[in-house]
């Protein structure tokens, strides 16, 4: 089945996705997803990306720099599998006025297998309308959206591969086949769900934006639960791949705070990352990720690079430590 009949096939579940998230918001977001793909990015970016400030009162502010950091790790993903499965990204009105530029991914995976064809088209329309969500609620919270950054998704990715010894790494990309795809989607989804986990005791709104996050943060360990799952059947060489990700990534979030970070790397025994003694989700704090996707390996502040070449746009855009 080719895309385009997978999301037209999808359109309802989507309209269903998004009336469920929006009700407990009062937010805009009510969009379609076969209307949100874009074109590349001659049409709808700039090559540099300019930081977006809020002007909000005290707890409003918190949440909305919050709101914008997820916003930012969100137009990520949203990129990726939108590319993923089309070639083309997100469309102009979910970007900003000024967004940054996208490097790579101008071409869609050539999925051999319907079932994961099927699961990344439905995973990409999740996190377009997480973005436009996000947007929306920011919106009405009396805040700016942050416009999209720019956003490698080529050398980051051979970088990431090489970081982490991944055989092959030099020649890595992750839109060249379903493999390759699901490592990909693998650096991202478990950042996003510990992102999430570790941003909820600060949000100060407990009836209007915390329920929203913690909607968004479920969908995303949903996906975080099947690439992990499909990773562990396929074994051999992915898996290695996704165990030596795993332990990057451990190693990236722990300089931030000079301890161990937890990471549970994928097995047949281990396919949910969480605490052995509470079976509790992991979190992360923002200068744990931040340093996971900017690539940061080393102890100190870290304000742009890996998958955000000029850093994040918003408020909280560099590590304290």
């Amino acid at each position: 089945m080719d895309t385009a009949n997978l999301i037209l096939r999808n359109k309802v579940s989507r309209r269903k996705f998004i009336t469920g998230v929006s009700a407990g918001m009062g937010a805009t977001a009510a969009v379609a997803f076969a209307s949100g793909c874009g074109s590349d990015d001659s049409s709808n970016a700039t090559t540099t990306a300019a930081p977006t400030t809020t002007a909000a009162p005290n707890a409003e502010a918190t949440d909305i720099a919050i709101l914008n950091f997820a916003l930012n790790l969100e137009y990520l993903e949203a990129e990726f599998y939108l590319r993923a499965v089309t070639g083309a990204g997100l469309a102009a009105a979910d970007i900003g006025t000024a967004p940054g530029a996208v490097t790579g991914g101008t071409t869609a995976v050539p999925f051999q297998t319907p079932s994961i064809q099927e699961y990344a088209v439905e995973i990409a329309g999740h996190e377009q309308l997480h973005v436009q969500e996000l947007r929306a609620t920011i919106t009405a919270l009396g805040g700016t959206p942050a416009d999209r950054p720019a956003i490698d998704l080529q050398a980051s990715f051979i970088a990431a591969a090489t970081a982490a010894g991944v055989a092959n790494a030099s020649s890595f990309n992750p839109f060249a086949d379903e493999n390759s795809f699901l490592l990909g989607a693998f650096i991202f989804e478990d950042v996003g769900v510990t992102a999430y986990n570790g941003a909820a005791p600060l949000i100060t709104n407990k009836t209007a934006v915390l329920p929203a996050a913690g909607g968004i943060v479920a969908v995303e360990a949903y996906h975080a639960g099947l690439v992990r799952s499909l990773i562990v059947a396929l074994g051999g060489a992915t898996l290695t791949a996704a165990d030596q990700i795993s332990a990057l990534r451990g190693a990236a979030s722990s300089v931030a705070t000079g301890a161990l970070s937890a990471e549970v790397a994928p097995s047949s025994s281990t396919l949910v990352p969480a605490d052995p003694n509470t079976s509790v989700g992991y979190a992360r704090t923002t200068d744990q990720v931040l340093h996971i996707v900017y690539l940061g390996a080393t102890a100190g502040v870290v304000t742009k690079g890996g998958f955000y070449p000029n850093g994040m746009t918003g408020t909280i855009v560099a590590s304290a430590s």
